[in-house]
């Protein structure tokens, strides 16, 4: 295939250039349009957002131009580079897709190694091709929307001297301020090629004081807000583990120094994929800050045979100029509107009771009946058997035998699974006609040595030739990359759904991956685990599936495309929860975060905290529930569960559907403080919480934020007052000792 000439590109161009800035000239279309293009220049533009780019006549390179503010007609003419020292022209100047070498010295978007062993290339515009809706990502998850919802650039680029071409897709939704692209890579030559690099997404900013906030962690501490300055050279992280992790998530928020919660500009850049990535931010020589988000380079390697592609995962990048929790509610509204495809996105959550932290591995059918009745005594609408109930030969007593054996233990459940199922879905939550729903816990993705399904098949095992296999939590990961194992997981937890009435499905991960017998298997993996995904929720729509991975270890953009909810974290302590869920915030949304009561002293913490304080705080997540046994809590803890399940379901639907405002940080305050507004505006909820007590001082006001300035609020049924009183005075609440909270309702009159 040969690319058209520059001069023919050049030729066909409309585009005015004034100091090698574009001018969208009057292309026939009105500049409120998602997408205009005139020539080789590109304008998308959502509600409060622009993004424009153009095309360099004599070099074929994409060259940024603005990313922020709304703006529209011509651009002022912007300087040229003085091209001095090593740094040439392409190192000088915002590039869309910058490639490696020709003289940009900074990181680069794409890296292909040639059958030569060079990594040059030469990616010049060749055309566009603008689409009404947004077409699906083969194989990987994707936010979605319909034509009235999103617009979609595709810019075709070629390399005439390898004959590699690559698509960038730019798809604006222009009701969240969001723009979403993604690229693939097809070699049209005649050798085989290697993908090394290759970023979703690629930005140059022209400022130089930035800051940069990340979500990092590890078991039980998951994404705790971290930020930085950016600095001159390269700062960054990512996951080698073989998924998204504890230790880092895939996202990334620039901001403006003087950036709050709800002041200035911010710039937040999502990936929507489960593997192993990089995100890399450099401050280049001349000032620009180049953000970048993709894929791991340790973990590609992807070789493309003659007609080949590779499609990157998408990114999602919103701009706000209403700060890091205006970025934060556009992010929330898109995904729960845009990216999860299941029926619960946002409803039907109900409150249930999990049987791990009461029970663990030692149950028969009659206990776990017995903890099924008393979660119904309580008001909880669904049960959930955790990890134990399964293997024969090898019976799951612990956590070193029995992964991969999905047969009912026939010590425990003599008849299998459906007498208790019966039994359990016969019970009435309390003070209703609500059935109980059941629940189980699977982790299909792994395998036990000590299990019938290793010893029949050890090559389905993730391993590096004959290196030791390296066991973590005693079990191995299965090679969801084999058709053969895609097939074994689709087969059984549909079988297993099919065997009983069980509606809920929590879908542990318990290690990352350590031998991968090749840096692609990485990606192939993801693969086929999306399509493990895909089929069983397509297959089984009225299951609510939640995904699960030690905690919060895929709490990721991939799985809330397939699973509406996410087990936030292993910790629930109630006061480390409040950061891990209001980082968790920065991105996700609330409805999208499991968050459970659990028995004191905490597992994790050995903490103890008062029920009501737990309770409130579990209230802030979508999947609401309980990890505890009845039986050993003492009589206030157990009296008080009931009203804190009522009064989880009443907030639930705002949770659910509702903006977010994060009022004060925990790690700004004593008082942290969260206030969640009804999608229609007609009902809030604020959450105030004292982490230590308040000894002979004054108390202090919390500033509501988000309400109608003009209307008045009935607070709690004790007050009526205005929204401009609320959001520019405020409230007071006196809190007795440590861990104090409060729930406060909000009724526009």
């Amino acid at each position: 295939m040969v690319g058209i000439s520059r001069s023919a590109a050049v030729a066909a161009a409309s585009t005015l250039v004034i100091f090698g800035t574009p001018q969208i000239a009057n292309a026939g279309t009105s500049s409120g349009d998602a997408v205009v293009v005139d020539g080789t220049s590109f304008a998308l533009n959502g509600d409060n957002v622009s993004y424009r780019f153009h095309v360099d006549n004599s070099t074929g390179d994409l060259l940024s131009d603005h990313f922020g503010g709304s703006i529209s007609g011509s651009l002022p003419p912007a300087a040229v580079p003085q091209v001095n020292g090593w740094v040439g022209m392409p190192g000088r100047v915002r590039r869309e897709f910058p490639d490696q070498g020709r003289g940009d010295f900074r990181i680069p978007a794409v890296r292909i190694r040639q059958t030569a062993g060079y990594t040059v290339s030469d990616l010049q515009y060749q055309s566009h091709t603008v689409v009404q809706g947004k077409p699906d990502l083969p194989g990987l998850p994707a936010t979605r929307g319909s034509e009235d919802d999103v617009t979609t650039l595709v810019v075709h680029l070629y390399d005439n001297y390898s004959s590699v071409a690559a698509d960038l897709s730019y798809s604006i939704f222009p009701k969240y301020d969001a723009i979403v692209r993604s690229v693939n890579v097809t070699n049209r030559g005649e050798g085989n090629i290697t993908i090394e690099t290759l970023a979703s997404l690629s930005v140059d900013l022209p400022f130089e004081d930035l800051d940069m906030i990340s979500l990092s962690g590890d078991w039980a501490r998951e994404r705790r807000r971290e930020r930085r300055r950016v600095e001159y050279g390269i700062q960054g992280f990512g996951s080698t583990t073989g998924f998204s992790s504890h230790l880092h998530n895939p996202f990334l928020t620039l901001v403006a120094p003087s950036t709050t919660e709800s002041q200035g500009e911010a710039w937040g850049f999502s990936l929507v994929y489960t593997g192993s990535f990089a995100v890399n931010v450099e401050k280049g020589s001349q000032g620009f800050t180049r953000a970048m988000l993709g894929f791991n380079p340790e973990q590609l390697s992807w070789n493309l045979g003659p007609n080949e592609s590779l499609t990157s995962p998408e990114c999602v990048s919103i701009y706000s100029k209403e700060g890091i929790g205006g970025m934060s509610r556009s992010f929330h509204r898109l995904y729960r509107k845009h990216l999860i495809r299941s029926q619960f996105a946002t409803s039907n959550r109900p409150p249930l009771l999990n049987s791990w932290e009461g029970l663990g591995f030692n149950f028969n059918e009659s206990s776990m009946y017995k903890l099924a009745e008393e979660s119904a005594a309580l008001g909880a609408k669904l049960f959930v058997m955790d990890d134990g109930w399964f293997g024969n030969k090898y019976p799951r007593d612990d956590d070193d035998a029995g992964l991969g054996d999905w047969q009912p233990n026939r010590q425990k459940f003599p008849d299998g699974l459906d007498p208790l199922v019966s039994n359990v879905t016969e019970l009435k939550a309390a003070n209703t006609s609500t059935d109980l729903r059941f629940g189980i816990w699977i982790e299909p993705e792994m395998v036990d040595p000590n299990s019938t399904l290793y010893h029949e098949h050890p090559d389905w095992a993730l391993h590096a030739g004959p290196y030791p296999r390296t066991l973590r939590r005693n079990q191995l990961v299965l090679n969801v990359a084999l058709p053969e194992v895609q097939d074994f997981i689709i087969n059984f937890v549909s079988n297993l759904l099919k065997s009983a009435d069980i509606t809920y499905i929590k879908w542990d991960h318990n290690r990352g991956v350590h031998e991968l017998p090749s840096p692609s298997a990485d990606h192939e993996y993801m693969l086929g685990m999306y399509r493990v995904f895909a089929n069983l929720t397509s297959r089984f729509p009225d299951v609510l599936w939640e995904g699960c991975a030690s905690g919060g270890g895929r709490f990721d953009p991939g799985v809330l495309q397939y699973f509406p909810q996410i087990w936030t974290s292993d910790d629930t302590d109630g006061l480390e929860r409040i950061s891990i869920q209001l980082g968790t915030s920065l991105v996700y949304p609330p409805s999208a975060m499991g968050a459970h009561i659990s028995a004191v002293p905490n597992q994790q913490t050995g903490r103890t905290t008062p029920i009501e304080f737990r309770g409130h705080v579990a209230m802030m997540g979508g999947g609401f529930g309980l990890e505890l046994n009845p039986e050993e809590l003492d009589e206030h803890d157990k009296a008080a569960l009931p009203g804190l399940i009522n009064l989880a379901e009443k907030i639930n639907p705002i949770i659910l559907n509702g903006d977010m405002w994060r009022l004060s940080l925990p790690e700004d305050s004593n008082w942290p403080a969260v206030l969640f507004i009804s999608e229609d505006g007609s009902q809030a909820v604020l959450f105030y919480f004292q982490v230590r007590a308040n000894i002979n001082r004054a108390t202090p006001w919390v500033r509501l934020q988000g309400l109608d300035a003009q209307a008045t609020y009935n607070v709690d049924g004790v007050g009526t007052y205005s929204g401009a009183t609320l959001m520019n005075m405020g409230l007071q609440f006196p809190l007795d000792g440590d861990y104090g909270s409060k729930v406060v309702f909000l009724e526009k009159q």
